[in-house]
């Protein structure tokens, strides 16, 4: 056990729990439709992968990635958003595919709210949702719609399956709280 983390707020076990009911949900609302998951590197890296392996309904899935953030390699949002783009999402235009925003948390809402207006703004998708393995919703600042939520939980920097502070923790097999100064 890292002696900087104070508890497990999410076991490996709810995880799987977690993303099972989600693909559920997932493969029931995309039966027959074309869909693009995208992931939000790198943090939704673990998660994502997880997911996909469980979702068999829609009529086309493919997958992408994209990094976006607002941290840095501070706790807390500083607002501005830093986008790169790793795949030419153009292709999608007249496809009819649906976009599946996939993220590891969601705070103050920032990014996935930029994400979520910049890929409609591009007009190439009919619809753009996300999906967040975890919900900080008393830090939300900007409101954001999203589709799936995996669970909610309180304010504090959690680390673990995916979640880093500083590139730190990404592979624990649990999510957990960590004590900041």
């Amino acid at each position: 056990m890292n002696t900087d983390l104070k508890k497990t707020l999410v076991s490996e076990t709810e995880i799987q729990d977690i993303i099972t009911r989600i693909s559920n949900q997932i493969n029931e609302d995309y039966r027959g439709k074309n869909l693009l998951i995208c992931g939000v590197l790198k943090g939704a890296l673990m998660f994502m992968s997880d997911l996909i392996r469980k979702i068999n309904t829609p009529a086309k899935l493919e997958i992408s990635f994209i990094k976006a953030s607002s941290y840095g390699q501070s706790t807390v949002s500083n607002k501005n958003i830093q986008v790169h783009e790793f795949y030419d999402f153009s292709r999608y235009k007249d496809k009819d595919f649906e976009i599946l925003l996939v993220d590891d948390i969601l705070d103050t809402g920032y990014t996935l709210s930029y994400l979520q207006e910049y890929f409609m703004g591009k007009n190439l998708f009919s619809d753009a949702n996300i999906c967040v393995l975890l919900d900080k919703y008393e830090r939300r600042e900007k409101p954001v719609c999203v589709k799936y939520i995996g669970k909610q939980i309180q304010d504090e920097f959690v680390v673990g399956y995916g979640l880093d502070y500083d590139e730190k923790y990404r592979e624990l097999p649990y999510i957990g709280a960590i004590y900041t100064t």
